[in-house]
């Protein structure tokens, strides 16, 4: 079966305000702070206390590193075309992927202010890498490709006057 042309397409990935120069910088801050703070409490005479900040530096480093990778490899695609209406999101390793009828679909905002498309008992977030006002956004243009598509114009040159 041919694939149909897609009707409203969306993309979305988190935002990575922190390139690989900035990750070095930060962490090189903080490995330069620890080795000040440790030296000092070293030469106090309270290095426990330099063991317990490095695992508390390493510790941030690393979650620092696990972020960076996971929203590097993170993305959402909401995609409407004939027959059908499309949300494909991966998150680092885990990947979700459903799929609505669009006459039946529906979108609605849930108690905490998230965008979710619904069909019976079943729904699913989009947006989630949206602030709000885009997610308000990404809702009126996908609710506009969803009218369009349930309330087609049909030009019948036989109706016309003339």
């Amino acid at each position: 079966m041919p694939h149909s042309p897609a009707l409203f397409e969306a993309r979305s990935a988190p935002l990575l305000s922190m390139d690989e120069r900035g990750f070095r910088l930060v962490a090189g801050l903080l490995l330069l702070g620890f080795t000040f703070g440790g030296t000092v409490c070293t030469l106090m005479g309270a290095w426990p206390v330099t063991v317990f900040a490095g695992v508390e530096v390493a510790l941030v480093i690393l979650l620092l590193a696990t972020y960076r990778t996971r929203a590097a490899t993170s993305a959402e695609l909401v995609m409407l075309t004939e027959g059908r209406l499309l949300v494909r999101r991966r998150e680092g390793r885990r990947q979700m992927q459903a799929e609505f009828d669009p006459f039946w679909a529906r979108l609605a905002w849930d108690g905490e202010g998230r965008l979710v498309v619904r069909h019976r008992a079943r729904s699913v977030e989009i947006g989630r890498f949206l602030p709000p006002e885009e997610k308000r956004a990404l809702e009126a243009g996908l609710a506009a490709a969803l009218r369009r598509y349930r309330e087609p114009v049909f030009d019948n040159p036989q109706l016309r006057d003339g």
